[in-house]
């Protein structure tokens, strides 16, 4: 990451939080004034596709508080929502971008 930055790259797209080496908590202190974080609302393999819509909006709800802490990021999934994902839990993560939009 020291690379990129030093190379002028000024955001990070995707972020995948379940990548080794991808704590959110990390990225933000060391990187949050930066580099521009670009994805990364939620796990789209594991908790968007399995989990139940209050996992889906706690997960969303604790990377927002992290990761757009101070500005820099852009929410997003960071990849394609995988097929079969409970609708319930789609509407769970734009509910809770938009409930702590509302804070």
């Amino acid at each position: 990451m020291d690379d990129f930055v030093d190379m002028g790259v000024d955001a990070l797209n995707p972020v995948q939080l379940s990548a080794k080496g991808m704590d959110a908590r990390m990225l933000k202190d060391k990187y949050g004034d930066k580099l521009t974080f670009w994805g990364g609302g939620v796990d789209t393999q594991q908790t968007l596709p399995y989990g139940t819509p209050e996992e889906v909006r706690k997960q969303v709800l604790e990377r927002l508080e992290i990761l757009s802490r101070g500005g820099g990021y852009v929410f997003n999934f960071i990849h394609n929502v995988v097929a079969k994902t409970p609708v319930e839990n789609l509407m769970a993560a734009f509910d809770a971008v938009r409930e702590f939009n509302g804070r």
